[in-house]
């Protein structure tokens, strides 16, 4: 295969009129990118190898002139998202650059589409919120493009940056406000398994086991019930109003945050229960757990100070920092009316001090 022109420098162009394929797909395959075929990849790489085809390690540089950083998250109609968008867009106020949202792809949820479609868009840098895309991945990704990851714990990172909630001590603020109270027979309502364990670190992983380790300590390993719901208020409804129906009903529901935590509050209410019956946590603070209507108990970790600091961290790694740095939200429990101690509680209190007069 020959250019034609043999002063000329081979082009991404021409590796792709060579391999019968489109520039997006060279694109792909030069980034390593998640679910290109082995036929694709063949075709492209011994395009490249016969063209004697090399990036351009000054058209990453020239990117800079799009002014736009892309942004991707899970689920729009998750409030605490709005947040960390918000936080963003405050960040880069007074700047040239403008924010590309792209929502993950419901067909594969995991986040590796949305990534791709942002970067073949050359953005000059990304934010994402992808537990389910691995980090040997991310780590190839990295060198191509600027790249921030919100809410992962992933260990020593060496490519990209991470912005994330302390979870393990947001939990903690959770369980001690529920035990201090009187409770002893705590729920976890989070989600499914290919969420919470499809990368070690995640925090609704991190959240799981610490309530678990935290129920074990204060000597309630037998009341440990962990129950798993898909995302969306419905499912969580669903999977509370099972609960709240049973004969071992509980006195306190910790869940995953607070999506899932409206739609148990939708259940309590709908069974003409109080925070006296049982208690419900959230977790994130989103604005609408501040309603006077909802009042719920939840785990503020600032998703507008997230946005932010992971957009500070994307401009600089577009400046030219390369080491990795991680950036840690302390987390603070905002405490509201769908949480009080349990009923029985305050029945064996009262029968304990009719006992003493």
């Amino acid at each position: 295969m020959a250019t034609g022109d043999s002063t000329r420098h081979a082009t991404i162009e021409d590796v792709a009129r060579a391999a019968g394929v489109s520039r997006a797909a060279v694109s792909k395959v030069l980034r390593g990118a998640y679910g290109v075929s082995p036929d694709m990849r063949q075709r492209v790489t011994t395009a490249i190898k016969e063209l004697g085809y090399r990036p351009r390690v000054s058209a990453r540089g020239m990117r800079g002139a799009t002014y736009t950083l892309g942004i991707e998250i899970p689920d729009f109609t998750n409030h605490f998202f709005a947040q960390i968008i918000d936080g963003a867009n405050a960040e880069l106020a007074g700047t040239p650059y403008q924010l590309i949202i792209a929502p993950a792809d419901p067909v594969h949820p995991e986040g590796y589409r949305a990534i791709e479609a942002l970067a073949d868009r050359q953005v000059d840098g990304l934010v994402a919120v992808s537990p389910m895309v691995s980090s040997a991945w991310l780590e190839d990704l990295a060198p191509r493009i600027p790249l921030v990851m919100l809410g992962r714990h992933d260990e020593n990172p060496q490519r990209y940056d991470t912005v994330v909630g302390d979870d393990d001590a947001g939990t903690q603020l959770v369980l001690s406000h529920l035990l201090e109270l009187g409770h002893r027979d705590i729920v976890h309502l989070t989600l499914t398994e290919d969420i919470t364990k499809c990368q070690p670190g995640t925090p609704h992983e991190i959240r799981l086991r610490r309530y678990q380790e935290t129920m074990v300590e204060a000597g309630l390993a037998d009341h440990v019930r962990v129950v798993r719901a898909e995302p969306g208020r419905h499912e969580a409804y669903k999977a509370a109003m099972a609960l709240l129906e049973s004969a071992d009903r509980p006195t306190a529901i910790y869940a995953a945050h607070d999506e899932t935590a409206l739609g148990v509050l939708h259940a309590v209410a709908e069974l003409g229960l109080t925070a006296d019956d049982v208690s419900v946590v959230g977790y994130d603070d989103t604005d609408i757990a501040g309603h006077p209507q909802m009042s719920l108990t939840s785990v503020n970790q600032s998703g507008m100070e997230m946005g932010a600091r992971a957009i500070a961290l994307l401009l600089e790694r577009i400046a030219g920092r390369t080491s990795p740095r991680r950036l840690t939200i302390a987390p603070r429990l905002v405490v509201r009316d769908s949480t009080a101690p349990p009923r029985q509680q305050e029945s064996s209190s009262a029968h304990r001090q009719a006992s003493t007069d």
